[in-house]
């Protein structure tokens, strides 16, 4: 049987979350938005699930707005804060290892003309809520940091970087989609203002996600069309989708100390049962403050994309990095900002366990992976396995 080590990437549709959702891709196919029973029964499945995000995150239901995943709501809450700012000249604070829809929108604004602070870590992959404190400005409009990180899974001080931006009458957003189901997160505890969520990181479907809009926050919608949600995103909602992203946050409520605690013994497994067995390897960040289901490794002298191909080949999936980066060039944006070297960051892989992971599964890859490296080493033009630097 396949084993499947790339939760971060996305995961499968949890059975129950298939459930709920089937009567509405069925029999209960009312447009939300209409008035009749039917509509009306779609309605009060879509408050249900937003009732249930919110729960979730510890806000309030009329403060989640629904949208199509992350990226979306990535976007409408940087390009909807900008907008929304009546400052003259606006600037935002972020940090060099966001995800893209982070990143890459902040690139947009500056093409707008828009001032963008890129905050560095530490070879942890950690940003020191100093730096942050100390790129403010008066035109500061946003600071946008995500909870953990999607290749390391770093946590950062989001609670501290949250005061900070209160203190400095700054909007705050959180890049949650990764913490989602494997932290505890209260949005008041993070003085988060916005914070960004996907359902298929939680063992829901694809192509729909959340933000949280603080209620008061200036936020200016991105589409146009009809009055829904808030006039913050029109268009017809996607009710199975909805109604599957409440169920998997309520069970991602429900679930996540046992699912998390049971993972981590199995990650941790894993990584100690490579670092003994492989020379030349290292965890790419702080072993303790990061997610209980990621660990990053670097193989000193096995290509990354080579390793990767050779584990798929053996029945066993993992990642080079950001699932949306795959193919890429470029090394990881992420460890070059933690001071890897190309190289180094071009030998690492992500494994990320899940709720279906299994102890037969780990003590497979413990077995299949460092024959892999041993294979991709042999073939490497080096004569000898290179030693880390750190």
């Amino acid at each position: 049987m396949p084993i499947y080590l790339d939760y971060n990437a996305t995961t499968p549709v949890d059975r129950r979350v298939l459930d709920a959702m089937l009567p509405y891709l069925g029999e209960t196919f009312g447009n939300a938005s209409s008035i009749h029973s039917a509509g009306q029964h779609a309605r009060a499945a879509v408050d249900a699930a937003r009732e249930s995000v919110a729960l979730l995150i510890g806000a309030r239901p009329a403060e989640i707005v629904f949208t199509s995943g992350g990226t979306e709501a990535d976007n409408l809450a940087l390009l909807g804060a900008i907008q929304g700012s009546s400052k003259p000249r606006k600037h935002v604070i972020t940090t060099s290892i966001e995800h893209h829809a982070v990143l890459n929108t902040c690139q947009a604004l500056e093409q707008r003309g828009i001032e963008i602070t890129y905050v560095g870590v530490g070879d942890d992959g950690i940003v020191d809520p100093g730096d942050v404190r100390r790129a403010l400005k008066p035109e500061t409009v946003l600071i946008s940091v995500m909870h953990a990180n999607n290749e390391t899974g770093a946590i950062q001080p989001v609670e501290a970087i949250g005061q900070i931006a209160a203190d400095a009458g700054v909007y705050f957003h959180s890049d949650a989609v990764q913490s989602a189901g494997k932290l505890p997160i209260d949005v008041d505890h993070l003085h988060a203002d916005l914070l960004s969520l996907s359902a298929h990181k939680i063992y829901g479907p694809k192509g729909v996600g959340a933000l949280y809009v603080r209620s008061g926050t200036p936020v200016e919608p991105q589409l146009f069309g009809g009055h829904h949600q808030r006039d913050l995103r029109p268009g017809t909602e996607n009710v199975p989708g909805i109604v599957g992203l409440g169920k998997a946050a309520e069970l991602a409520r429900l679930d996540r100390d046992e699912d998390c605690a049971r993972i981590a013994v199995l990650r941790d497994r894993l990584e100690d049962s490579l670092l003994s067995a492989i020379g030349s390897v290292r965890v790419n960040g702080d072993r303790q403050r990061r997610v209980s289901n990621t660990t990053n490794l670097a193989f000193a002298g096995a290509g990354g994309e080579a390793l990767l191909i050779a584990l798929d080949l053996q029945g066993l999936a993992c990642s080079t990095g950001a699932a949306c980066s795959s193919g890429a060039v470029e090394p990881s944006h992420v460890l070059t900002a933690m001071g890897l070297s190309s190289e180094e960051a071009r030998s690492s892989l992500r494994f990320s366990l899940g709720r279906d992971t299994t102890g037969e599964e780990i003590d497979e890859a413990m077995a299949k992976i460092p024959r892999a490296v041993a294979r991709i080493r042999a073939l490497s033009p080096a004569s000898k396995t290179p030693v880390l630097a750190r």
